[in-house]
Order: structure tokens, then C-alpha cells, then sequence
């Protein structure tokens, strides 16, 4: 399939394409402030590490932006009804700043019965909204993750792990499907930490390492062997397969990046 690329939704590649097939960027930029994060490394930061969101020049306004959305969905609906569409790679969804674009997207998308995945370091009152105001349909659509490092001296502004996870258990006994990101593993002791207490509210476990950071090989395959016995559904990254050895295959509870959380 032939990549596509527009103003708002596009197909990520490299390791934004082990997380979704289709994706969505409205901004650039983001205020959770984390010390690891890829946007603020390298040419990046001058395109994607600003310390506030900002709409992508290529839109003039939010209404813009939503239009280009909506047309760029319908465009090619039948292949993303497929995979379903992801919140996002160049900024938190949920920020203040973003979170009034994301949810008109997403209501769209959902309207038009395509699955909608947002991930984010944030909590706020959109959590008690979803378990307790928005419609019952929602919860056949909507999928929401939050990154867990256990490393809340390293993110800033977000929202701490504990209350991430906590928002987690209310959403998924709310009845939405649940992930987390485990990426960046900062170490693999604190990412254990996370995956332990997550478990009885995560639906899917997505495993990545540090882009640029050394880790010992004996201590990735350690890793790797304690998440079999966990019972939750694992997809570990490429650049954690290839460091230990292990692939999606290695155990029943792994799967492979076209794993379906619907």
C-alpha cells in the first residue's frame, strides 16, 4: 500500500508504524515537558520540541484543521475502519490546549465507526465524563492508553503515574478498552513496576526501549521472560525483540503489531 500523507492523517512509519497503522497529528509541541522525549532530540527539536502545543503551520485555525480531518478520514475510510486511528505522535492528545480538537475528531471518527486510539500522560475531568455522561456506543470505538514509565521525575508537568493508572482501572471498569505504553524503558525494574500494577486494568502492553541508551542484554532477556507470566496481551518492539532475542512468537500472550484491541 502506497503511503499516505496528508495535513492531519497520515500512515507513521518506523517505530510510530509498530504503534498504528493510521495516525492523526494536529499539533507540535507539548507541555507535559519530558526529559526523554524524542520530539525535543536532535533536528526534531526545532520542528516538534516546543514546550507548548502549536497547530501545524499548515493549518490557519482549529476549523481548518478539523476540516482536513474529516476530509482526509472519509478519503480512506474503508482501510482505516480496518486499523482504526491514533492520538498522537507530536504532541498529548489530552493537553488543555489539544484536548477540544482531539475529542471533535474522534467523535467523528467513532460516528463514521472507526476505532479511535488516544494515549496520553493526562488526567482531568474527561476521564468522569467518559465513565459516567458520554454515550454507551463510545465504549465499542474508543481505546485510551497512558505511558508508564514509573519515572514521574523525568515527565514533568504530566500527570503522575499512580493517578494515570488510577484512571485506567475507572475507565476500563467503565467497559473501554485499555493499553499502555512502556516506552521508553528507562529501567527495566520501574517498567516492571508499572506493568504489575496496570495489569488488572490494561488490555495490551505495548514495550519499547530508549532510542540511544545501553542496556545489558541478560537484563532485557530477564525482562522478557517475567512478562510471560503475566496473562495480559504483550507487543514488544523491535528494538527490544532484537535486543533480547525474543520475538512476538516467544509466547502465547505476545502478539504481533496488527493485534486488534476490538
Amino acid at each position: 500500500m502506497e503511503k499516505f500523507n496528508g495535513k492531519a492523517i497520515y500512515n507513521p512509519s518506523g517505530k510510530a508504524g509498530e504503534y498504528s497503522t493510521w495516525a492523526c497529528n494536529f499539533y507540535v509541541g507539548c507541555s507535559n515537558m519530558c526529559e526523554y522525549c524524542y520530539c525535543k532530540k536532535g533536528i526534531l527539536n526545532n520542528v516538534m520540541g516546543m514546550d507548548k502545543p502549536q497547530l501545524k503551520k499548515c493549518f490557519k485555525d482549529e476549523t481548518e484543521a478539523l476540516y482536513y480531518f474529516k476530509k482526509e478520514l472519509m478519503q480512506n475510510i474503508l482501510d482505516i475502519r480496518k486499523y482504526g486511528i491514533f492520538f498522537s505522535f507530536t504532541t498529548d492528545p489530552m493537553l488543555e490546549e489539544t484536548h477540544k480538537l482531539t475529542w471533535e475528531a474522534a467523535f467523528f471518527a467513532m460516528e463514521n465507526d472507526v476505532h479511535v486510539n488516544i494515549l496520553t500522560k493526562c488526567i482531568g475531568k474527561w476521564v468522569d465524563q467518559l465513565c459516567t455522561e458520554v454515550h454507551s456506543s463510545w465504549r465499542k470505538f474508543l481505546s485510551v492508553g497512558f505511558t508508564l514509565t514509573g519515572c514521574d521525575e523525568l515527565e514533568g508537568n504530566s500527570a503522575k503515574s499512580i493517578d494515570r493508572i488510577r484512571a485506567m482501572h475507572d475507565l476500563h471498569n467503565a467497559g473501554y478498552r485499555t493499553f499502555a505504553s512502556i516506552e521508553p524503558i528507562v529501567d527495566f525494574d520501574s517498567s516492571l513496576g508499572m506493568i504489575e500494577k496496570a495489569s488488572p486494568y490494561c488490555d495490551l502492553f505495548k514495550v519499547g526501549l530508549m532510542s540511544g541508551k545501553k542496556y545489558d542484554i541478560v537484563d532485557s532477556q530477564t525482562f522478557v521472560e517475567k512478562l510471560m507470566e503475566f496473562e495480559n496481551k504483550f507487543y514488544i518492539k523491535e528494538s527490544l525483540q532484537k535486543l533480547s532475542g525474543y520475538d512476538n512468537y516467544a509466547s502465547d500472550n505476545f502478539v504481533t503489531r496488527d493485534y486488534k484491541l476490538f
